[in-house]
């Protein structure tokens, strides 16, 4: 039994209850979802041409609707006439000592300087998660901010672009990741990763401030804004760090991008790009900058081509086989036993023992030993070639040796093949036997720079055979100098390594030199020394597992191989994910940049330098050179002469 037959019942329903509100046509496309929202939140946020009412006319009407349908019927720009008596009456008081001549115009005239396309929603937040989240974008808002004279506004919603959502007072900016259609609802839904917030200008709703996290997460159906060129501009504004520009941020065209040299240098940085790219001048071009910012600073470049000597001649020294004089003697056990050892296996083992006793013996017959006391193997004490040489024949003379005098003569050979070779005169020759370990330190750290801050060891005309040795010396020389040197006033060093891959290989292609020894250990401790250390590699596959994780910053060009792609975005911090898909389409001289170095993640292309100070790296013309003849015979003469005495 029910009431249902009685005259004095009624059924409940909320439309018609005192103080409902009345019923609201709902459509289900997105694009009635961003209306809604426009309505809603529009007139609170900021000054808005199309939502901000400057002098409401009140008039009387015979109902005074709920205190929510002004906001609506304003959102749509209908007549002022539409707005009811009872808010008017409460806001009427407000406009005489608010009204200022001055004020209100200005800010009128900013708000309609902003492009309506950053004022009006894109699209709406579907889901959260920790570091990003889902979006669905309004097809149409896509197509009518592709048309807007801001280069960041037409890029929004697209792959790698930036937009930003509304959280409280606060903007989160993100960046998309990628698109995908939507056909149910007719839109496109994307994935964003969160870069980070900044504060909202009540004023023009533009965002300022910005930094890097964020602290307070949007919820579902939270509405996407589009970034604009002045958002961006007040993301990638310096905030008070030593910096230095290399270029202009994508898309736009009057941002500079720029680099936190304290950030990048701290922790590491990475050049990553194939060959063709302009990987060489961008890296004389970050170069180039940061001696201009520090011209007191101590760079070592390792360049193993010699295209960096025409590009810092003016601004650094250039030392090669001619110059270096790098002495023998200032080599540890290890780096002795890769020059010296020939064999492998057990006998390896056999000669090393033997190796270390001799030298040992020649180092402490050194006046400097003496003054000295205790010292090892691996102490940097002068000696003579002839001393170790006799040592060993000594040695291999005595009856009571464990070994056959094969070991002795296999050591002893290969040195006296050393000091005969003119190849090996840069290191191994008598004249470098002299206590020069504070001179040649002094030289190659640029210790005082003189305004010459970067010293570029040319490597090229090092023999094959231990050109990783020669690394090896001075990169343990970088770390054993900011070891030993902790009780004076830090002097952080920069090692810039190109072709890094060759001397910090992977597991596979290890071949267990020290090079790969001391630059690991380098990435994995140095920045506790004041030690920074730059990588160059056009094959990042190939470098050491975790070598290219330890760089806070990596500058990413074009890489057209499909393991180094995944390599560098495993490598790449989640926030980065969104502009990796885009290495394959890099221009030349285009690059991401990512991690501690800037802001945020961005794309940036690299200014042009100047001819004198680019590296001799760019590739030949085919066509115009094989239309040029005459004087091949004298070419070849002089080349066969200069390969023949090996100068």
């Amino acid at each position: 039994m029910t009431d249902m037959g009685n005259q004095n019942f009624r059924t409940f329903d909320p439309s018609k209850e005192d103080g409902a509100e009345p019923p609201q046509p709902r459509g289900n496309s997105l694009r009635d979802r961003i209306r809604r929202s426009e309505q809603s939140v529009a007139p609170q946020s900021y000054a808005s041409p199309s939502g901000y009412v400057h002098n409401p006319e009140p008039e009387p009407a015979p109902e005074a609707p709920p205190a929510y349908e002004p906001q609506n019927q304003q959102s749509y720009n209908q007549p002022v006439a539409d707005v009811p008596p009872a808010p008017v009456a409460e806001t009427q008081p407000e406009p005489a000592p608010v009204e200022q001549p001055d004020d209100t115009p200005v800010a009128t005239t900013e708000a309609e300087a902003i492009s309506q396309n950053t004022l009006d929603p894109i699209g709406v937040v579907l889901e959260i998660a920790g570091s990003g989240s889902m979006i669905a974008i309004d097809l149409q808002r896509l197509n009518e901010c592709a048309d807007d004279d801001d280069p960041s506004v037409a890029m929004a919603g697209q792959v790698g672009s930036q937009i930003k959502i509304r959280v409280g007072n606060n903007w989160l900016l993100a960046s998309v990741r990628n698109q995908r259609q939507d056909r149910k609802a007719g839109s496109i839904l994307a994935n964003i990763d969160f870069l980070g917030e900044g504060i909202e200008e009540k004023l023009t709703g533009r965002l300022h401030g910005f930094r890097r996290g964020v602290t307070r997460y949007p919820v579902p159906g939270s509405m996407v804004y589009a970034a604009s060129t002045a958002d961006l501009k007040q993301v990638y504004a310096s905030d008070g760090r030593s910096a230095v520009t290399i270029g202009k941020v994508y898309p736009t065209k009057d941002i500079r991008a720029g680099i936190y040299i304290d950030a990048m240098l701290g922790k590491h940085f990475a050049l990553l790009g194939s060959t063709g790219t302009g990987k060489s001048t961008s890296a004389a071009l970050i170069l180039h900058r940061i001696c201009q910012a520090a011209p007191e600073g101590h760079i070592l470049m390792i360049d193993p081509h010699g295209e960096y000597s025409a590009a810092f001649r003016q601004t650094g020294v250039i030392l090669d086989v001619s110059n270096l004089q790098m002495p023998y003697w200032i080599m540890n056990f290890e780096e002795h036993c890769e020059v010296l050892l020939t064999s492998n296996g057990n006998e390896r083992q056999v000669d090393a023992d033997i190796l270390a006793k001799c030298l040992l013996k020649a180092r402490q017959k050194s006046r400097l030993a003496e003054s000295m006391g205790k010292i090892t193997v691996d102490s940097p004490i002068p000696y003579l070639l002839s001393d170790l040489s006799n040592e060993i024949q000594d040695q291999m003379g005595k009856l009571d040796k464990s070994t056959t005098s094969a070991p002795y003569m296999r050591i002893k050979n290969k040195l006296d093949e050393i000091k005969a070779d003119p190849r090996y005169q840069f290191m191994f020759s008598g004249m470098l036997v002299a206590d020069t370990m504070a001179e040649f330190i002094g030289k190659i750290f640029r210790m005082p720079s003189n305004g010459k801050p970067i010293s570029i060891i040319d490597v090229s005309g090092v023999p094959s055979d231990i050109t990783s040795t020669v690394v090896a010396v001075l990169s343990r020389l970088v770390f054993d100098f900011a070891i030993w040197g902790r009780e004076e006033r830090t002097s952080p060093i920069l090692l810039v390594c190109e072709e890094a891959h060759r001397y910090v290989p992977n597991e596979k292609n290890a071949d267990g030199n020290s090079v790969g020894k001391i630059l690991s250990r380098i990435a994995k401790e140095g920045r506790k020394y004041g030690i920074s250390l730059g990588l160059i590699t056009q094959r990042p596959s190939d470098l050491a597992e975790g070598v290219l994780s330890q760089c806070g910053t990596i500058i990413s060009m074009r890489l057209n191989n499909d393991r180094d792609q995944a390599f560098v975005k495993a490598a790449m911090p989640e926030g980065a994910r969104g502009f990796l898909d885009s290495i394959p389409a890099l221009r030349n001289r285009e690059c991401i940049i990512c991690g501690e170095g800037v802001a945020i993640p961005i794309r940036v292309a690299f200014d042009n330098l100047e001819e004198a100070k680019r590296p001799a790296s760019e590739d030949p013309s085919f066509v115009d050179l094989w239309n040029k003849t005459g004087g091949e015979e004298d070419i070849v003469q002089r080349t066969v002469q200069r390969w023949r005495s090996q100068g």
